[in-house]
């Protein structure tokens, strides 16, 4: 496997964290960004109460290439990832933590677009 850049995946060498287990919830922040701090609390619960799921947090403002290559146009915004590293969902905004245990089932299931 290769860094995930041309097989449309991200890894742990893309993220700058290890991927989860079963899943991951990415999200990208800026320090000013308000609805950034309720995300990170809703995701960090969501990783905490389901087993094998990490919980990423990127600094848009310092990984300005990835951003690009990803097309992350607000913060936060949220990518829930498989366990292979493939984007499975995608949202911006604050969600809600209803919206993040769905996305994470389909993550989990393989029922993902």
């Amino acid at each position: 496997m290769g860094t995930g850049e041309a097989d449309g995946l991200l890894d742990a060498a893309r993220l700058g964290e290890p991927l989860g287990e079963r899943a991951t919830l990415v999200q990208f922040s800026t320090a000013f960004c308000a609805p950034c701090r309720a995300t990170r609390r809703v995701l960090g619960e969501v990783a905490r109460m389901v087993p094998g799921v990490a919980h990423v947090e990127i600094d848009a403002e310092a990984r300005l290439g990835l951003v690009r290559a990803l097309d992350v146009r607000r913060t936060p915004t949220v990518l829930v990832l498989d366990a292979d590293g493939r984007v499975v969902r995608r949202a911006a905004g604050q969600p809600r933590t209803a919206d993040v245990v769905a996305a994470l089932g389909e993550a989990l299931c393989g029922t993902g677009p």
